[in-house]
């Protein structure tokens, strides 16, 4: 049974930081795409960051440059490093493995919200 476990979650004021971490059973992420995924309010979910097998790491132009993803294969996580966060970073962050192909294994979540 595969799950993946978001957190890290939390209410921030703008400028600060946070660090997501994506911890997976029942999938190994060494050898798979894994993604960080948003869902602000009234939105659709947008891909955010991923990092290929490979180690090759891909930001969406409204990250680049704050935000880091990387993976620990022996934790078989996958963080998420935020920095110089926005209001419009306010969002319910999502991991998803393997980043394409089915079946997608999606975690349930972590709240991030940045106030102003």
């Amino acid at each position: 049974q595969v799950q993946l476990v978001e957190s890290g979650g939390g209410l921030v004021q703008a400028g600060e930081s946070l660090r997501l971490s994506c911890a997976a059973s029942g999938i190994r992420f060494a050898i798979n795409a894994v993604g960080w995924y948003r869902q602000a309010p009234g939105k659709q979910r947008e891909l955010v960051a991923y990092v290929t097998s490979s180690g090759s790491a891909n930001y969406a132009d409204s990250v680049k440059g704050r935000f880091t993803i990387s993976r620990d294969n022996a934790k078989n996580t996958v963080n998420l490093q935020m920095n110089s966060l926005k209001p419009e970073d306010t969002a319910v962050y999502y991991c998803r493995a393997p980043l394409q192909g089915a079946p997608a294994y999606w975690g349930q979540g972590t709240q991030v919200t940045v106030s102003s």
